[in-house]
């Protein structure tokens, strides 16, 4: 029987240290071939909501599966389904809100750990929202931040926002008057807004940057302007063709162009060694995400299994009848 795993189930498991270690093992794979995915689909009601779906495969672990979530005017809703790649069986359903947040999250941490300057110290975020918390845990591992800027549109959000992160992380997180201010003389820059125009400009950046592009998945959205794309020396995605069809920060910058598309390298060719994410602490570098089906379905995976032998969870009756042969049924 499937197991179902709660929200409060996911979140007894999932630490960040495994999702950057998870996250990372499924770039890999996919510069290896042995991750597939398919890229997002969305189904609209005109005037109510939008149903996500996307598809992928972890060929090492054996799991396949989909994430499906609906965005309403009230609340947005996601699901994990893991299936058993060798037969077929659907092994869990996860709600997957927090499983999406902490890999969308460490998915920058490990961009940050192959592309940011190794000297990185100061770190900037726009935006202040639950996903902000997540980018923020997820890079602090991986370089020795000594402060970080944060910049949201609510300055009361902005303000607890500081003094939550302060104290999770240990290290002073301030509140800034500005996107601006929280960006000028970064070494690694955040974007995590859901805004349909700019939030970065590119005048504001400087040699050896590293920015993490990840709020906006639309190509009717940007969270940077032209400049700030076209300034970027090396540009890494978590999918090239995906980024083709809703990252809007690189439609907009790269216009009819077609051809500044061969510039976008694939992400998971960067954590696999093929080519550097870096080659010299004055560039300025821009990861990419758009958030792909693979990270969700290696770390299902690992959470179903942790579940199974941690007794979490709750089977849910399915199909307890065998199933009859594909033949009989004229598929």
């Amino acid at each position: 029987m499937p197991l179902l795993l709660s929200e409060s189930d996911v979140k007894a498991i999932l630490t960040m240290p495994m999702t950057l270690e998870l996250v990372e093992a499924s770039f890999q794979r996919l510069a290896e071939g042995k991750a597939i995915l398919q890229y997002r689909q969305r189904l609209f009601v005109p005037g109510k909501c939008v149903v996500n779906h996307m598809a992928g495969a972890d060929v090492t672990t054996g799991y396949m599966g989909l994430k499906i979530y609906s965005i309403g005017k009230d609340a947005a809703r996601f699901i994990v389904t893991l299936f058993q790649a060798s037969s077929g069986e659907l092994v869990s359903i996860l709600e997957a809100d927090y499983l999406g947040q902490m890999r969308t999250g460490a998915a920058s941490g490990v961009a940050t750990k192959f592309m940011a300057r190794q000297d990185a110290r100061i770190a900037a975020i726009i935006g202040t929202g639950l996903q902000a918390r997540t980018q923020l845990e997820a890079i602090a591992p991986v370089r020795k931040l000594e402060s970080i800027r944060a910049f949201g549109r609510n300055p009361e959000r902005r303000e607890s926002f500081a003094r939550e992160m302060t104290a999770r992380l240990g290290v002073p997180v301030t509140p800034a008057g500005s996107a601006e201010e929280a960006v000028r003389g970064a070494h690694i820059v955040i974007t995590c807004t859901t805004s349909k125009e700019p939030v970065l400009e590119g005048r504001w950046l400087e040699q050896g940057m590293h920015i993490n592009a990840v709020g906006v998945n639309q190509a009717q959205k940007r969270e940077l302007d032209a400049e700030a794309v076209l300034r970027c020396d090396f540009i890494a995605a978590d999918s090239r063709e995906q980024s083709k069809i809703e990252s809007g920060d690189l439609i907009h910058a790269f216009g009819s162009d077609a051809s500044r598309w061969n510039t976008v390298q694939e992400f998971a060719d960067v954590v696999a060694g093929k080519i550097p994410g870096r080659k010299s602490p004055d560039q300025i570098t821009l990861f990419k995400s758009n958030g792909v089906t693979t990270e969700d379905i290696v770390v299902a995976g690992r959470i179903y299994e942790l579940a199974r032998q941690r007794g979490i969870g709750r089977e849910v009756p399915m199909w307890q009848q065998e199933a009859r042969p594909v033949v009989e049924r004229g598929i």
